[in-house]
C-alpha cells in the first residue's frame, strides 16, 4: 500500500469518527444505553483496525534496506514509548474524572476527546509532511536512476 493510500485511509477514518461522534451526540438523549454499547463496539473494533494498519506498514517495509529497517525500528520504538506515556497519563487522569459528578465526567470526556483529536491532527500533519518528503525522495531516486542509465 502506498503512503498516500495510508494517509487517505487515516483521513477517512478520522472523518468517519467525526460523523459517528456527531451522530452519537445527537442520539444520546434518547438511546444512551444503545449508544454506549455502540461506542464500546467501535472501540473494540479499533484494535482490529490498528492491527490491519500495522500489517500494512510491515508489508511496506519488507522491501526496505536493512539500514532503513533499523532506523525505522528505532523511531518506532521511540514513538511507541511516547504513545504509552500518553495512554498512561490519560488513564491516570481518567480515573480521577470518573469520581466526579456525571455532568463533570461528561465534560471531561468531551475535553479529552477534543485534545486527542487535536493530537491526532498534529500527527496527521506530520504524516502529510512525511508523505511529501517520501514522494520527493522517491522522485529524486528515480531521477538518479535514469541519469546514470
Amino acid at each position: 500500500m502506498k503512503l498516500s493510500d495510508m494517509f487517505a485511509t487515516l483521513s477517512r477514518n478520522a472523518q468517519e469518527f467525526e460523523k459517528r461522534a456527531a451522530k452519537w451526540q445527537e442520539e444520546l438523549g434518547n438511546r444512551s444505553e444503545e449508544m454506549i454499547d455502540s461506542a464500546k463496539t467501535w472501540m473494540a473494533n479499533a484494535q482490529k483496525r490498528d492491527d490491519d494498519l500495522k500489517a500494512q506498514v510491515k508489508d511496506y517495509f519488507n522491501d526496505a534496506s536493512d539500514q532503513v529497517k533499523a532506523q525505522w525500528e528505532t523511531a518506532k520504538t521511540e514513538w511507541d514509548g511516547e504513545v504509552a506515556k500518553l495512554k498512561a497519563k490519560s488513564e491516570e487522569v481518567r480515573k480521577k474524572a470518573e469520581t466526579m459528578q456525571a455532568e463533570d465526567t461528561a465534560d471531561w470526556y468531551e475535553a479529552y476527546a477534543a485534545n486527542m483529536v487535536a493530537y491526532a491532527q498534529q500527527v496527521q500533519d506530520e504524516a502529510a509532511n512525511a508523505v511529501a518528503a517520501a514522494n520527493e525522495a522517491r522522485a529524486k531516486a528515480e531521477g538518479g536512476k535514469t541519469d546514470t542509465a
